[in-house]
């Protein structure tokens, strides 16, 4: 049975292509502020970058506004991804953009809508309340999570970049197999999250959301995580260089990294363009750092 992981590098070499188009159906960009709206919205964008997405990342708050109606409409453009899937060949991860964090029992029934109701294949979550707060959405290894750890907004070092003590005392002991990072040396949160989502990770479905904005974040959490697959928001809109960005997150196989685009795309006179072209510029980037 293949893990959520390889199905994602199944897409990647169809598409030859690392780019994640996030569906953020903006009310000020649609042409009524309603969920059938957000739909078309979307759906247009699904059409014209199908060919150039390694995955798409809908998110759930901008249908969430326009209550059951605006959940009904994602379940309709999760069928409708699906269906374009079916069309051109290929089948596309899609991945829940919702940041779900919540006690085990309320998040059995978050796994339930996102992976039963919806259909999506991967969401992104919160990690801070711990191991058991995931473990319903990791127990199918077809099924995802991007577990936040570094993220791209400016306020995420008020928490993220807390310094933790790895010394004696401090749970896991085994931070001195960090590469790098010796017995007692300082530690922050984010890195910490990546170290245990990688041992966490035992059936290849855990990955996580490492903003492109924080290159020496992305740095040093592919240190601790060598080979776990990131998210990474953060390129055009929010600030974050391409080239620099996937210098320092992809991993040796030049793989590792969705680079997730919603405004640059959705925005641009030809979102088709847009997506086509961020597409071969990160080929170009892939090609250059093999040299």
């Amino acid at each position: 049975m293949e893990t959520f992981f390889s199905f994602l590098e199944r897409r990647v070499d169809d598409s030859s292509s690392l780019l994640c188009v996030g569906l953020d159906p903006y009310i000020p960009d649609l042409k009524e502020a309603t969920a059938a709206s957000a739909l078309d919205f979307c759906l247009d964008l699904v059409k014209q970058t199908a060919p150039y997405a390694a995955a798409f990342k809908p998110n759930a708050a901008f249908f969430e506004l326009f209550g059951a109606d605006g959940w009904a409409a994602l379940k309709k453009l999760i069928l409708a991804i699906q269906k374009e899937s079916d069309r051109i060949g290929s089948r596309i991860p899609i991945i829940l953009d919702a940041k779900r964090g919540d006690i085990a029992s309320t998040t059995e029934a978050y796994a339930q809508s996102a992976f039963e109701y919806l259909g999506v294949d991967g969401i992104t979550l919160s990690p801070y309340l711990g191991k058991d707060s995931i473990e319903p959405f990791i127990h199918d290894q077809e099924k995802g999570v991007f577990l936040l750890c570094k993220t791209s907004n400016p306020g995420s070092g008020d928490f993220q970049d807390l310094i933790i003590n790895t010394g004696a005392g401090t749970a896991p002991d085994s931070f001195a197999a960090i590469k790098g990072r010796p017995q007692g040396m300082p530690l922050r949160l984010y890195e910490y999250v990546a170290y245990l989502a990688q041992h966490w990770n035992i059936k290849n479905n855990i990955g996580l959301v490492v903003g492109a904005t924080h290159l020496d974040a992305l740095a040093s959490i592919r240190a601790v995580t060598p080979d776990m697959w990131f998210l990474s928001p953060g390129v055009g809109a929010q600030g974050g260089e391409l080239e620099l960005a996937l210098r320092m997150g992809l991993r040796k196989d030049r793989r590792g990294m969705l680079i997730n685009v919603s405004r640059g795309i959705s925005r641009a006179e030809s979102p088709a363009k847009a997506a086509a072209e961020l597409r071969d510029e990160i080929i170009g980037i892939r090609r250059k750092l093999k040299q």
